[in-house]
């Protein structure tokens, strides 16, 4: 279970951006603009060739500003400054014509009409989608939007599963490979159940827990940072379950070269992305 063997994507002289991937990141809110830029930077670090982030139209300015590579892409928007479900149209469009990978959830916020949109993109984007964060706890009630649906990744942390299966977060870590994997095979989803030890599940019931990371990444944004490095692999072209793989190990390990300059307790989510680089090379390399 602990084979940390990947199948890496390599990249060949004759190429362009157009050749590694568009990730659309559905992601951001009044208050929670952080987890958008930090699942950006992830993806664009890890990667993918092209990035857009779908953001509520008040904040486009400012993000537009931080986000250097990546691009934005403004959107209706609620009273509270996150994304309302006139967005859902516009999003669509764009799915059908350049996304090949979408990453929702992280920052989007608990309004119950951005709740809306989550659910409905959920039920009708066609391409790879990595669900993160307030995605997931839209889901909550709600788990047939996933029917149907393939090269899906949802990675949620015990207390956002407990949601998901009606139960208390202790359930879930008392047996977090039964969780995981019953989940997974359950709703055709690979599943990333967050943790000491992160347990990866397929749909088809493998198995992958892994042997990197520390407690000092227990830090607000980290797990933005590992829904960006994933939904990066995915838009290269890995299977869902590969990209899972390799985006928890290399989260963990840049989470770990990190701790070794800074200590545990001074790790920031910033810091892994600082070290992904290094970590890429290795496994690469």
């Amino acid at each position: 279970m602990n084979n940390t063997k990947f199948k890496i994507p390599k990249r060949i002289a004759d190429t362009h951006k157009g050749d590694y991937g568009h990730i659309l990141i559905v992601a951001g809110s009044a208050g929670m603009t952080g987890a958008a830029y930090l699942a950006c930077e992830a993806a664009m670090i890890s990667g993918c060739g092209l990035v857009t982030l779908a953001i509520p139209e008040s904040l486009d300015a400012f993000m537009a500003v931080k986000l250097i590579e990546a691009m934005t892409m403004a959107l209706p928007e609620t009273s509270q400054k996150s994304l309302s479900r006139g967005a859902h149209g516009r999003i669509m469009r764009f799915c059908r014509s350049k996304a090949s990978c979408v990453l929702i959830g992280p920052g989007v916020s608990r309004n119950n009409d951005t709740q809306y949109l989550m659910r409905r993109l959920i039920r009708d984007i066609r391409v790879p989608m990595v669900i993160d964060a307030d995605a997931i706890n839209a889901l909550a009630g709600h788990l047939s939007c996933l029917d149907g649906k393939s090269d899906i990744v949802i990675t949620p942390h015990p207390g956002e599963m407990a949601g998901l299966i009606c139960c208390q977060s202790a359930s879930v870590n008392k047996d977090k490979i039964n969780v995981a994997k019953k989940f997974a095979t359950e709703y055709n989803v690979t599943t990333v159940l967050k943790g000491h030890g992160t347990i990866v599940a397929s749909a088809k019931g493998e198995l992958f827990r892994n042997n990197t990371g520390n407690p000092g990444m227990a830090s607000a944004g980290c797990g933005d940072v590992l829904s960006g490095i994933i939904s990066a692999l995915l838009a290269s072209g890995m299977p869902s379950f590969e990209a899972a793989r390799l985006g928890v190990y290399a989260h963990g390990l840049a989470g770990d070269l990190a701790a070794k300059e800074t200590g545990e307790i001074s790790l920031r989510a910033r810091d892994i992305i600082r070290y992904l680089p290094r970590v890429f090379k290795k496994i690469y390399g």
